[in-house]
């Protein structure tokens, strides 16, 4: 055996949890992704899902992807620095800018590579990067490939962000990058806290949109729209794969930074534009998520029923107010095991455990979506009272 197979052989955590018949990982699916999926011939409710607007099987959506699949193919085969931009990635551009409120938009083929790109190219070898500690992976990843000087601030902890920016040259620029809605314990940043720091100390803001987008603020502009901020904000990054119910995702700033970011990004200049039917299903869902604010209103509803449930049944939620909600078991095995257990309950949900979460934060992610009925969200309830208390982990 070679040197790095014998290395990674001593990996065995999965085998462990296969063994002991909690593997909850990569669990097939045979069916579109809605509020009940098949699963081994078996009807599923879903509560492990981003499709927040529950788009993901709108005639409409499908139906745009299936006419430009048969109008410009199935993929674009080079960058849209070369020969993949189309004129309806042209019009997307357009139609997220106008509706993020920004000058200019560029789409990305995933929104991890937006992250990856932005947050590696901006800054400088002088400059500073300051972040979330529970920032998101693709945030992390894009710190780390930059030369930058590095800074982590407390999570949400507007005390423990001043007392970075004061360690910074006031005459280098200084990026702070945080998510509007955290995606592991659903948690708001404090933007109108850190745009006042912002421009205290005069720092660039970056914000991650993909779980706020379509759940916060007018039509689902996300939580900058939401605190009124988006005109301070300076760089608005969003998914497509969440309530845009597609794939890619794209960066809304001002014409200075995506001229820069355009000949500069490597994750956008040397990777594939995003598909036709992706972006003509993206372009679909933002139609639906404008005409039709019924969907936003009710994932409220249902958000507000789950959360008032779970807060009297003696669950430990932390600090969310938004359709994710963290159910905390604080012990990695154990969280397997209610995973597994409330599969067989007819429930999906997902577990979060280290190296994602410290040991003691382990919990299940329990997210809803705009076609969930109250009828779903009380029987997953129900089958989560019943797991949880045996368990312990509710009295």
């Amino acid at each position: 055996m070679k040197l790095l197979q014998k290395k990674l052989s001593r990996y065995d955590a999965p085998q462990k949890a296969k063994a002991a018949g909690v593997y909850p990982y990569f669990r097939e699916i045979s069916s579109e992704q809605d509020t009940e999926v098949l699963m081994h011939g078996r009807k599923v409710l879903m509560f492990g899902s981003n499709s927040y607007l529950g788009l993901t099987n709108h005639p409409k959506v499908k139906e745009a992807a299936i006419a430009a699949t048969k109008k410009y193919g199935t993929g674009m085969a080079g960058s849209p620095f070369l020969n993949g931009t189309l004129d309806i990635h042209k019009r997307l551009e357009e139609r997220i800018a106008d509706f993020i409120g920004k000058e200019d938009v560029m789409l990305y083929s995933t929104g991890f590579g937006v992250n990856l790109g932005v947050v590696s190219t901006l800054t400088g070898r002088e400059d500073y990067i300051i972040i979330d500690e529970q920032d998101h992976a693709s945030i992390i990843e894009g710190r780390r490939l930059s030369f930058s000087n590095y800074l982590k601030y407390k999570h949400n902890d507007m005390a423990s962000l001043e007392a970075q920016l004061r360690k910074c040259d006031p005459d280098k620029v200084k990026l702070i990058v945080t998510d509007g809605v955290f995606s592991m314990e659903g948690d708001v940043a404090n933007l109108p806290e850190i745009v006042r720091l912002s421009k205290e100390y005069n720092a660039t803001v970056m914000v991650d949109e993909a779980h706020g987008i379509g759940v916060f603020g007018k039509g689902g502009r996300g939580t900058c729209d939401h605190f009124g901020v988006t005109d301070d904000v300076d760089l608005i990054m969003g998914t497509f794969s969440k309530s845009f119910a597609s794939l890619g995702g794209f960066i809304a700033t001002d014409k200075e930074i995506t001229n820069y970011l355009r000949h500069h990004s490597r994750s956008y200049i040397f990777t594939a534009s995003i598909t036709p039917g992706a972006t003509a299903a993206a372009d679909a869902a933002l139609d639906i998520m404008l005409s039709e604010p019924e969907r936003q209103e009710h994932l409220w509803e249902i958000t507000n029923y789950a959360l008032d449930n779970f807060k009297a049944m003696g669950c430990e939620i932390g600090h969310t107010s938004t359709p994710i909600i963290p159910l905390f078991i604080r012990d990695d095995f154990k969280t397997f095991q209610v995973t597994h257990d409330l599969l067989d309950e007819g429930v999906f949900v997902n577990p979060v455990v280290t190296p994602a979460v410290a040991p003691h934060d382990t919990l299940i992610r329990y997210s809803l979506m705009a076609t969930h009925t109250k009828e779903q969200v009380t029987h997953s309830l129900e089958a989560i009272e019943k797991v949880f208390r045996r368990y312990g982990i509710i009295k």
